[in-house]
């Protein structure tokens, strides 16, 4: 099948309407019907809010994360304009994918 993939990239430990952006946005996306998503922790990442790098002193909650959701072209771009219309302002990759279950 083919799709999209989206990969907003925040910080950890990052709220909206009181809750992690990672499950927020899972609650956005599963809204929209699509299937999953997922979230990453860097161990280190730069970009507008300077560098962050995962080390014994720094204090939880301040590295960079990706959250990763792939679906039909229309339920991803309704996904990033729900980000948007939240009033947030979150750098993201949009990828052509092509996707499936093995096994079917």
């Amino acid at each position: 099948m083919q799709g999209l993939c989206v990969r907003f990239f925040v910080q950890e430990g990052m709220r909206v309407q009181g809750r992690l952006i990672h499950e927020w946005l899972f609650e956005q996306a599963r809204g929209l019907g699509l299937g999953g998503g997922t979230a990453f922790r860097a161990h280190a990442g730069y970009g507008r809010h300077g560098l962050h790098e995962d080390s014994f002193f720094e204090l939880a909650g301040r590295l960079p994360e990706s959250v990763e959701f792939f679906g039909e072209p229309g339920q991803i771009q309704d996904l990033i304009a729900r980000v948007g219309e939240a009033g947030l302002e979150l750098a993201y990759i949009l990828s052509p994918v092509e996707f499936g279950v093995t096994g079917r």
